[in-house]
């Protein structure tokens, strides 16, 4: 495990999963291939191009229906290849886990 998946295991798939990724508005839409993912990120490899998209928030659409997605942001891109990850909550990342419950508190 590298420290880059931060104690979480991340699956990897050979020939890569069909999926797609999607603008929060809906106004856009690309065909990947998901290479690699774990419970706060993924690694996907775009076909077309992303050039000016807005990708600081998107759906991953990982069902052909759209009824298996998760929103994410752009970590970072390496050619086609896509690093990303997953959001929870209106704007705040996966991995900061005390954010539920601070509105618990209130």
């Amino acid at each position: 495990m590298t420290e880059e998946t931060k104690g979480t295991e991340r699956v990897t798939f050979s020939r890569g999963y069909d999926v797609c990724i999607m603008g929060i508005d809906g106004t856009w839409r690309r065909d990947c291939k998901l290479n690699a993912i774990s419970d706060n990120d993924a690694v996907l490899t775009v076909e077309g191009s992303i050039q000016g998209l807005n990708l600081k928030e998107f759906f991953l659409l990982l069902s052909s229906t759209g009824l298996a997605y998760r929103r994410c942001e752009l970590v970072r891109v390496n050619g086609s290849e896509m690093e990303i990850q997953f959001l929870r909550g209106k704007n705040k990342k996966k991995r900061s886990g005390m954010a539920g419950q601070d509105a618990l508190l209130g």
